[in-house]
């Protein structure tokens, strides 16, 4: 059945709108939440320097398809008929995810975390260690981003994405992590095995004994094997595995 406000919009834009919702559920229903902080981000499809974002002041579990804001590239809303509770976004919280956006037309979904075990890690001297299946799968390939304070100065974005790089995950240093992907189920792939690599990093490290550390060899090896043409439809699966664990809430993501 076809929520109200569904008429609004190009299918194309109303279905990312559902997937995005369901994108802030599922990181809600992993625990990588920080109450109404934090933001995914997503391009709207046919509608060029156009993104989607959260209603500024709702949790990620209670998040709907209608809930989610259009904005332009300033984090600006466009839809301005909108009466003044559905056009309240987080215009500061977009700085990075506007950087991001801007830089890399490959990024047509960007998720930003501040979980326990993201911002553990990124306050780590050595960073992400490749001690465990889940943290190979970004050996070399993740970035670091050194801290500058909250993110609201508009000239750190050309340090960030400079940083960035040509990475699809980046440890923000004392802050948390993100993740850039060209699709919903690689950004969805991307974050929950960061999270549980960073989650593992952590409770080795609480063990307080020496770690064992796979050769340079092995750990570059395993990265490519997660680079393999058939690691694209396993995270199309696992992305519709997820949709299934928050398929029966009372109020549907996809309203």
């Amino acid at each position: 059945m076809n929520h109200p406000v569904q008429h609004r919009y190009a299918e194309a834009e109303w279905e990312t709108r559902c997937d995005l919702a369901a994108l802030y559920r599922l990181i809600a229903h992993f625990g990588m939440t920080d109450l109404i902080e934090t933001h995914i981000t997503a391009r709207v499809p046919g509608s060029p320097g156009h993104f989607l974002i959260n209603r500024y002041g709702l949790l990620f579990d209670e998040m709907k398809a209608s809930d989610l804001v259009k904005i332009d590239a300033n984090g600006q809303v466009v839809e301005t008929d909108l009466d003044v509770d559905a056009q309240r976004v987080n215009v500061a919280g977009f700085v990075i995810h506007s950087a991001v956006h801007a830089a890399r037309d490959d990024m047509h979904w960007v998720i930003h975390t501040h979980s326990a075990a993201g911002c553990g890690v990124s306050a780590q001297e050595a960073g992400l260690l490749p001690i465990s299946q889940h943290a190979l799968r970004f050996y070399q390939r993740i970035a670091y981003h050194d801290y500058e304070g909250i993110a609201l100065d508009e000239d750190e974005r050309a340090r960030l994405v400079a940083d960035l790089g040509r990475h699809k995950t980046m440890m923000l240093r004392n802050h948390g992590v993100l993740v850039g992907a060209s699709t919903v189920a690689e950004a969805f792939s991307l974050a929950f095995y960061l999270e549980n690599a960073c989650k593992i990093q952590i409770a080795a490290l609480a063990g307080n004994t020496p770690l064992r550390i796979p050769s340079a060899a092995v750990c570059e090896r395993t990265a490519q094997q997660f680079e393999s043409p058939g690691e694209i439809s396993a995270m199309l699966l696992s992305w519709k595995a997820a949709l299934r664990l928050i398929a029966s809430r009372s109020h549907d993501y996809r309203s």
